[in-house]
């Protein structure tokens, strides 16, 4: 059996039944293997339950720290957070490719080191890690290895369209759409600083300030948003269109 030792420390988990661990990281190739068969075991059926883990872990927490935005921004958040690339990334900090158990065609071919393969072994240990201690543990442990890569979630990840988000909002109530005036511009040509308003049938919402009028109106309808649905502030700072 595979000595799994570090990884668990990695990981920080140990598991109670190491088997689920070994199984997850357990490629496909291996029922393919000359000897082996096809009845040998392998990591896609709990790839398959800790992707739906993973996707619901990670959707409960931005709708937990994110009460001001609706389902397209957190849909988005959740896309950067949750994809081939991130997932991968994961494995590849918690060296899953040194663990994995591949055929020797795998082997030959980098299948250790394999972007695709790395995502697919990590959420096959997610998986190992539902089975073994259910939800809760695996929740905060999903969180806790996210939070290496996007903190702790002060901001929301890839809000690419806070003005789209506010005609949403406001369209819900009413057809007329906001618009957007500068009101005016200030500093030296490199350092520009611009605000904008927003406006809603002839009342004003809100403004912001940014480097770019894009930038501040942008900043105008994260903070049109905070007074119209009494949620804490967010940083606009680094919010585009």
């Amino acid at each position: 059996m595979v000595n799994t030792a570090q990884l668990e420390k990695a990981l920080g988990y140990e598991f109670r039944n190491r088997g689920l661990l070994v199984l997850a990281l357990t490629h496909p190739s291996l029922a393919h293997e000359a000897g082996v068969g096809p009845l040998q075991q392998h990591n896609q059926r709990l790839e398959f339950l800790g992707d739906a883990v993973l996707q619901l872990a990670i959707t409960a927490e931005l709708y937990h720290k994110f009460p001001l935005f609706g389902e397209g921004p957190l849909t988005q958040a959740r896309a950067q957070m949750v994809n081939r690339i991130s997932l991968a990334a994961q494995g590849r900090r918690l060296k899953l490719g040194e663990y994995l158990i591949l055929s020797r065609g795998e082997e030959t071919t980098g299948g250790r080191v394999r972007s695709s393969t790395l995502a697919d072994a990590f959420e096959a240990v997610i998986g190992a890690v539902f089975l073994d201690a259910g939800y809760e543990t695996t929740g905060a442990l999903i969180i806790r290895l996210f939070r290496d890569e996007f903190g702790e979630l002060i901001e929301l990840p890839n809000l690419t369209n806070p003005k789209g988000e506010l005609q949403e909002f406001l369209q819900a109530k009413s057809p007329e759409p906001p618009h957007y005036e500068q009101v005016s511009v200030s500093g030296p040509d490199h350092v520009r600083q611009f605000e904008c308003a927003v406006f809603h049938g002839g009342v004003e919402l809100a403004r912001g300030l940014g480097s770019s009028k894009k930038l501040a109106e942008s900043a105008a309808a994260l903070e049109a948003l905070r007074r119209l649905k009494g949620s804490a502030p967010v940083n606009p700072a680094e919010t585009t269109t």
